[in-house]
């Protein structure tokens, strides 16, 4: 019965052996560290957590305690005496019935400087705050008499690390939420499930609906088990692009030696994490990732843990472990409400928690004013009865009624209180949901600000009463944000949940709805660094573009607000975001043509840039229509001569070099270089531009010789113009080493390309799809100077990321496919090289059509592994349908004719047509002397292969000279000792492998 005294065991004789540890959850990181203390001067610890039932009585709780082996220790705190929760009052009368009549039973140390239950003295607690690890401990062995020397430290021993002390790196964390409560099951589930995971297997992704409080559950065992880590980083991963810059901000912490530069900062971040240096136990937490898809590839792997929040389950087919976050228990709900209320009962928190369903959010935001008010729970289940004031606030009708109505009664209070708080939670929601930038909306002029803002904006004594009202009812949070743009700057940010900001954003009247976008929109375009080229602007684009849409961006008139979507798009482009541009870019097009009329200059410009988005997708078809509709209209409005007019060109000239259209697209190239030449001169950036497109359409046509040249000058000049790590001169660099490859000087090639493979890692990030670019030309080089081991691990790290980061389809990953399977057909496993080639060729047929030269040439591919695998016949007929198919497509004398037509000749006399194959040779020779010399190494392939014909028709005279001299152009070439030399002299029969091209 309650009162009742329970009966106690007879004391052990010596309770310094063994100790039961008494703790709240909250203190779960003390208990860690008392325990290893102990433990290294041979006590046995047990640990008890601290959780009585609310319908316990105290004193029957703390009876219990007294089962335990040994001495108990308890760890006083707030959150131990407040569990429940209890008054003082309960815990003076508990310890005065069973504790003080034995007191050596227990001990105590305290880790709170409030004010404690009177009756706590008799546990005589050590007081452990405010003071270092050694002192500390030293009071803990006093206050349980153990001798005060340990022995040292184990080498293996991981020892956790004292409380007071927070990790080594430690960032972007939320304050821990006082009153956070429950999910006690929880929290082991995630730390077991981290802890088991294999290495690099250590991924949680805490998943629920909105308002269910996954975040502030991630939170919570930051701060439970924080200690363990050495890193303890916390991301904002609701969108790619800032998921990406939050990531590369821990590069300085880890101490790693990088530039200013983002996409650098990201590789060595990542890198450092996999590998576990400087440090292993690290702990990286992603916060709202709703889009799997969007991140998941640049989840890091590694000795760590990730925690995720989410409300996608999808991120189970992610390597992640799936933890189900439900709404409260309605224990935990009484528990929660009444430490956020205290003068509610238990009766009436019940009753609430009833009505508002068990969900945290709410209960948080509701209990916390009707502690301040002095309204009945009765009388507000009755006002949630009753409706909606809908003079205040109309909400989703997706949500509840309970929690409709419930947030009408909030804002209501908001705006009799401090009304200008509910004027900065509305122009909050024409932000994105999430982080809000302060300073962008300070930096807005006072007379650009309506009337109703000015006063909040200018008194910082306002603001902050504003700022502290909302933060009361846990509307929203203020958190610290570190902004990279070249120089450091530092500022705060409004946390808004998504829930909150979809309730308020709805509940805004027409007319403030345009004044709040308006000012949004200027803040926005006030934030425009204007230089969407610049790679270290790239920061400041990826914070600003998820605003765009909420600020309703795309129906502004505003020139400047046009500005800014265009360099977004831009932005988006440079930077791979080709998912998000081109959901951008169609909603502008549809938005701008309605507000502006389709011929107005601006939908012009926008269509270019959407094209381009388009494009680097392979939707040539529609990028071309979209492309001549603005050529024939710029045309006959402004004449050949206008920049907007060489601009589309430009663009339609690519479109058709994605078709196969190679001497449309040359034709068209050569004539805007010659007009910007004569308009802007050789030295211009847009001159540069058309001579590096000119470079590509050159390439396309097999004129190796030509295409260097061009882009030699290019890369020269735009270093000189630019910036030896502009995005441009990397993209020359990659350009001018893939024409030293194509035209066999491989040691060049390989030598440009690993060193800028190394600055676009730094500058563009590992992920960016020109590094990947760079890298896969890297890999090629390494393939044709022999160094096979280095390229096969290439080859794969680029498809794989490739397939993460751009998508099977995306064209870029089809070229990395493509030549991962002809490496893995002669280096690798052919099973998956046929696998890999099978797609590559659906994939170009789906994209281009049949009649592409693409899908001509990974067919050819294909052939040679059918091939190998024994299918003789079918290869046979593949590859001969392939070479008319290819001559049909780019002339009987392009590089990649001749190729399939090598190739052809070798299957000619697998199938036993050795005459063929020689005529087919002799004619190959004679067209490939013509197009590339006599040294190429296509034309050396195809002399050895017609040196191997002759022979087969026993014309062993020509073949032998054949052989000979074309050996002593391969070792005066390539060197004595290079593969393809080492092949010759061997008499393996030269093959060539079709490598798609970048448009």
């Amino acid at each position: 019965m309650p009162g009742t005294p329970v009966p106690r065991p007879e004391a052990p004789a010596r309770f310094d052996t063994s100790v039961t540890l008494s703790f709240a959850g909250f203190n779960r990181a003390w208990a860690a560290w008392i325990a290893d203390r102990l433990e290294r001067r041979g006590v046995t610890v047990h640990h008890q957590r601290w959780a009585p039932p609310v319908e316990q009585p105290l004193e029957e709780a703390l009876g219990d305690l007294t089962l335990s082996p040994g001495r108990v220790l308890v760890l006083l705190s707030d959150w131990y005496v407040q569990l429940g929760p209890r008054s003082h009052e309960e815990w003076n009368r508990a310890l005065r019935e069973v504790v003080a009549p034995d007191p050596g039973r227990f001990a105590a140390v305290s880790l709170t400087t409030s004010a404690l239950p009177g009756a706590t003295s008799v546990l005589d607690a050590a007081d452990l705050t405010g003071i270092g690890a050694d002192e500390a401990e030293r009071r803990l062995v006093a206050r349980l008499g153990l001798p005060a020397d340990s022995p040292p430290d184990g080498a293996a021993r991981t020892v956790p690390r004292f409380p007071g002390d927070v990790p080594e790196v430690w960032g972007g964390v939320p304050r821990r939420n006082i009153r956070f409560t429950g999910r006690e099951g929880l929290l082991p589930v995630v730390y077991e499930t981290l802890h088991n995971a294999g290495t690099g297997a250590g991924v949680v992704a805490l998943h629920g609906m909105s308002g269910i409080g996954k975040t502030q559950l991630a939170a919570e065992y930051v701060y439970r088990f924080g200690s363990e880590y050495d890193v303890v980083w916390w991301v904002p991963a609701d969108r790619r692009a800032l998921y990406r810059q939050k990531l590369a901000e821990l590069a300085p912490e880890l101490g790693l030696s990088t530039g200013v530069e983002y996409g650098e900062r990201l590789r060595a971040v990542r890198d450092a994490l996999r590998r576990g240096d400087p440090h292993s136990r690290w702990l990286l937490i992603l916060d709202g990732a709703d889009e799997p898809d969007q991140i998941w590839d640049l989840v890091p792997t590694g000795p760590g843990h990730v925690l995720i929040t989410s409300r996608n389950p999808e991120w189970s087919e992610h390597n992640s472990n799936l933890v189900e976050v439900p709404v409260y228990e309605r224990e935990e709900s009484v528990a929660f409400i009444r430490r956020r209320a205290p003068r509610l009962t238990h009766t009436e928190a019940d009753r609430l928690a009833e009505v508002l369903e068990d969900l945290p959010l709410l209960l948080d935001q509701t209990a916390g004013w009707l502690n301040d008010s002095d309204m009945s729970v009765e009388e507000y289940i009755d006002l949630l009865a009753g409706g909606i004031d809908q003079d205040v606030v109309s909400v989703s009708g997706d949500f509840p009624l309970a929690f409709q109505t419930a947030w009408s009664i909030l804002l209501n209070k908001l705006r009799d209180t401090v009304p200008e708080s509910v004027d900065l939670l509305r122009l909050c929601s024409f932000f994105a949901p999430g982080s809000v930038p302060v300073r962008l909306l300070k930096a807005i002029p006072p007379d650009e600000l309506p009337a109703r803002l000015t006063g909040l904006m200018n008194d910082p004594l306002l603001w902050n009463k504003a700022i502290g009202q909302l933060r009361q009812y846990s509307v929203v949070r203020l958190e610290s944000q570190d902004v990279i743009t070249g120089d450091a700057s530092s500022g705060e940010s409004i946390y808004l949940h998504r829930m909150v900001h979809q309730i308020v954003r709805k509940g805004v009247p027409d007319g403030e709805q345009r004044e709040s976008a308006d000012v949004v929109r200027r803040a926005l375009a006030a934030a425009d660094p204007g230089r969407p080229s610049d790679t270290r602007s790239w920061p400041a684009y990826a914070e600003i573009t998820p605003h765009l849409k909420f600020a309703d961006a795309l129906g502004s008139t505003d020139p400047a607000m046009h500005s800014l979507v265009l360099n977004c798009l831009r932005y988006m482009y440079l930077s791979g975001e080709y998912g998000a541009g081109m959901k951008l870019g169609a909603r502008a097009m549809d938005a701008w043509r309605e507000l502006l009329g389709e011929n107005h200059p601006r939908v012009w410009d926008l269509s270019y840039h959407y094209a381009n988005l388009l494009r680097a997708v392979g939707d040539y078809a529609g990028t071309e229509a979209i492309e001549r509709a603005a050529v024939d209209h710029l045309r006959a409005e402004r004449g050949a001569q206008d920049l907007e007019y060489l601009r589309a060109a430009g663009g339609l000239a690519a479109d058709l070099r994605g078709l196969g259209r190679y001497e449309e697209a040359h034709e068209m190239s050569e004539w805007i270089l010659g007009a910007y030449r004569e308009l802007l001169g050789e030295q211009d950036s847009r001159t540069l531009n058309a001579q590096n497109n000119l470079a590509i359409s050159t390439r396309l046509l097999g004129r190796y010789e030509e295409a260097l040249e061009l882009n030699r000058r290019t890369l020269e000049a735009r270093r000189q113009l630019l910036r030896h790590r502009h995005s441009w001169t990397l993209y020359s660099e990659i350009n001018y080493a893939t024409d030293l490859r194509l035209l066999g000087r491989y040691d060049e090639a390989e030598s440009l390309q690993t060193q800028s493979v190394r600055v676009h890692s730094i500058v563009m990030g590992q992920d960016n799809p020109q590094t990947l670019r760079a890298q896969h030309n890297l890999a090629l080089c390494l393939y044709r100077s022999g160094r096979r081991s280095e390229a096969a691990e290439l080859f794969t790290r680029v498809l794989e990321r490739g397939e993460r980061v751009l998508g099977e389809a995306d064209p870029l990953t089809m070229m990395f496919a493509a030549s991962q399977s002809f490496f893995a057909r002669e280096h690798g496993d052919i099973d998956q090289a046929r696998a890999t080639s099978e797609r590559t060729v659906s994939g170009y047929v789906g994209m281009l059509g049949e009649e592409h030269p693409y899908v001509a040439g990974t067919r050819a591919n294909h052939a040679l592994i059918l091939r190998n695998m024994g299918e003789r016949d079918q290869a046979h007929h593949l590859l001969e349908g392939a070479l008319t198919d290819m001559g049909r497509a780019v002339g009987e004398n392009h590089p990649w004719t001749l190729g399939c037509a090598i190739n052809a000749s070798a299957l000619r006399n697998l199938v036993g047509d050795p005459e063929s194959a020689a005529t087919l040779m002799n004619a190959v020779v004679t067209r490939a002397i013509e197009a590339l010399g006599r040294t190429h190494p296509l034309t050396l392939s195809a002399r050895i292969a017609h040196a191997a014909d002759l022979r087969s028709l026993r014309d062993l005279r020509r073949a032998d000279k054949i052989e000979s001299e074309a050996l002593d152009d391969l070792a005066k070439t390539l060197g004595a000792h290079h593969v393809h030399t080492v092949s010759a002299r061997s008499r393996a029969r030269p093959y060539w492998d079709f490598e798609p091209q970048t448009i």
